[in-house]
């Protein structure tokens, strides 16, 4: 049996585990405190910036997906956040600001992250 963390508990954890790394995280946009979609931006703070998406794989485990990879321009997520957020006003942002640009995120990650940035 797979139990699935609501939306709201899985971004206040995220945003705290990103603070006691000593990066700061805040939340951009509430969804639906039960399901809502998240979408985690990281800010390299230099105008670049990677942007993730949670998804449900084959198995039922939540993993993260890669909309735009690191080194993205900051306005180019912007854009997406919010178009997306037009079609969907249940999801999550979570923004972190790391100079080093980590995600904070458990799991799996379905794409380029990790390498880039270096």
């Amino acid at each position: 049996m797979n139990l699935r963390l609501k939306s709201e508990l899985y971004v206040q954890a995220l945003v705290r585990r990103a603070q006691g790394a000593m990066a700061a995280a805040y939340v951009l946009a509430r969804g639906d405190k039960d399901a809502g979609g998240i979408y985690v931006r990281v800010n390299r703070l230099d105008g670049t910036v990677g942007v993730l998406n949670m998804f449900t794989d084959m198995d039922g485990a939540q993993s993260f997906r890669v909309v735009l990879p690191p080194g993205s321009a900051e306005a180019e997520s912007d854009t997406l956040i919010e178009r997306d957020r037009q079609r969907d006003p249940d999801l999550w942002v979570v923004d972190i600001e790391d100079a080093k640009g980590r995600h904070f995120l458990d799991g799996r990650i379905d794409g380029k992250w990790e390498g880039e940035w270096d």
